[in-house]
């Protein structure tokens, strides 16, 4: 059993350190930067569409 684990967290190590490509920094940052636009941009339209139906339901459902 604790070979197993041993074998597994080796084979782990070896994915993530020799086989596994990672992003510069450059491409990271640009990844950032279009998650956190499409967030605002989202976040926006949610907002648009609440208060849309908050005005409509004032309209039907007075006082």
């Amino acid at each position: 059993m604790f070979k197993k684990l041993v074998n597994y967290c080796k084979c782990c190590y070896d994915e993530l350190a020799h086989k596994t490509t990672w992003p510069k920094y450059a491409e990271l940052n640009h990844s950032a930067v279009i998650v956190l636009s499409a967030s605002l941009v989202i976040a926006a339209v949610v907002f648009a569409m609440d208060s849309l139906f908050k005005w409509v339901m004032g309209i039907v459902y007075p006082g």
